[in-house]
């Protein structure tokens, strides 16, 4: 593997590094750092809030092992391979929908949608693959929006939208019934989407965190949930 001096680094993000190839594709190195807060691991939060080690190798480890299921079954996806030892994934280049969206896919109501709605719903109640979409944006804590205002601000085409919505709920019925498998319970998780010329795949990584997991009504951390998922 090329070491990361000899590489451009393009992008430095809370869970990971991007880096240009010279090829044009690019390559993702994973870390050990986890959103959060006070210690606490919090999948919907903005900040690192502590550094697991090991996560940036579980992190990669599912999302090789997820990635892998969905190119399979034919899911649109910029993953190309991965490097479990430098903790590294090579991924076709993809344009993202504004300055980055992500869309998550609710099975329960839990998290910030519990937070939200609380009056209406009971906590981890069932939820129908419900999808919503928010902007990548720290600053304003990663605000909701909705199709119309995506269309209005030029970001997403109503038929994107929809697109964008079908293979979500496509995608996360797939784990849900891959992690059910394990007797493992789905209650959401969280997707980017992006561009490689004028198809829409998925991009960025699938690892416990970017989703809360449950085994017998216990939430399970991210390291747990890779050895669940991948040593059983």
């Amino acid at each position: 593997m090329t070491s990361d001096e000899s590489m451009k680094l393009v992008y430095t993000g809370k869970t990971k590094n991007v880096f240009e190839l010279d090829d044009g594709n690019y390559l993702l190195k994973f870390k050990d750092d986890c959103t959060g807060a006070d210690g606490v691991f919090d999948p919907g939060m903005n900040t690192i809030g502590l550094t697991i080690d090991g996560a940036g190798r579980a992190g990669l480890g599912l999302t090789k092992y997820f990635f892998e299921i969905l190119n399979s079954r034919g899911i649109p996806t910029h993953y190309i391979d991965s490097d479990i030892d430098n903790v590294t994934m090579t991924v076709k280049p993809a344009k993202t929908f504004g300055k980055g969206l992500e869309v998550i896919c609710r099975f329960r109501a839990v998290g910030s949608f519990y937070r939200r709605y609380g009056d209406y719903v009971e906590e981890a109640g069932l939820l129908p693959a419900f999808v919503e979409t928010t902007f990548k944006d720290d600053s304003r804590e990663d605000p909701p929006v909705t199709k119309d205002a995506l269309e209005i601000l030029g970001i997403m085409t109503p038929d994107e939208y929809e697109e964008v919505k079908t293979l979500t709920q496509k995608i996360a019925t797939i784990m849900k019934d891959e992690l059910a498998k394990k007797n493992i319970e789905l209650y959401d998780i969280k997707f980017e989407f992006g561009k490689v010329g004028d198809k829409i795949v998925l991009i960025d990584e699938i690892s416990g965190g970017n989703m809360r997991t449950y085994k017998n009504g216990e939430y399970i951390m991210p390291l747990d949930l890779e050895k669940m998922v991948l040593k059983e």
